[in-house]
């Protein structure tokens, strides 16, 4: 089994999306960074569409369509910060900003393995924990982000790097 990570090992990260620096005087929005339990919702999703040539009836033409990503659900502990729920909150009152979030799967080591960035997220639903009386169990809050892309890159800081580059020179 070399070569293969666990998915327990993880970290995320949800900043404020960049903007043009003459925008960004006075508007700094403090990043989010939390000991996620759960991370799900790293999808895309390729439309087909279908063409059916005239007098040609053994195939049907495929062509790639649209893409879509389902929303980015974190689940973590409820903690004594309210910063997922402000977040979400600013929105519903008219005045959110968006935030890009970049989550990182680290081997045993710590260092990132994969990273997945996705852009322009928007806090569509949070979610409040289950109370219980009878139970121990740890109160959880989750926080459903739909976004405008989401992007895969190998590894951390060094994967980016060797990303850019095969962008700008090519490779496999």
């Amino acid at each position: 089994m070399s070569g293969l990570v666990g998915g327990f090992n993880f970290t995320v990260r949800l900043v404020e999306t960049a903007k043009p620096a003459s925008a960004m005087i006075g508007s700094f929005v403090p990043p989010v960074a939390g000991g996620f339990s759960e991370v799900s919702g790293l999808e895309a999703t390729m439309a087909v569409d279908e063409w059916r040539e005239g007098g040609r009836n053994d195939a049907v033409l495929r062509f790639p369509g649209r893409v879509t990503h389902p929303a980015i659900k974190l689940r973590r502990g409820l903690a004594v910060s309210k910063e997922l729920w402000t977040w979400h909150e600013t929105f519903l009152q008219g005045r959110g900003r968006r935030r890009d979030g970049v989550i990182e799967l680290l081997d045993d080591t710590g260092e990132a393995v994969r990273t997945w960035r996705f852009r322009r997220g928007l806090p569509v639903r949070w979610a409040g924990p289950a109370l219980m009386a009878m139970s121990s169990a740890v109160a959880v809050e989750e926080l459903e982000i739909v976004h405008e892309g989401l992007f895969v890159q190998t590894g951390g800081a060094l994967g980016e790097l060797l990303n850019t580059a095969t962008s700008i020179f090519g490779g496999p």
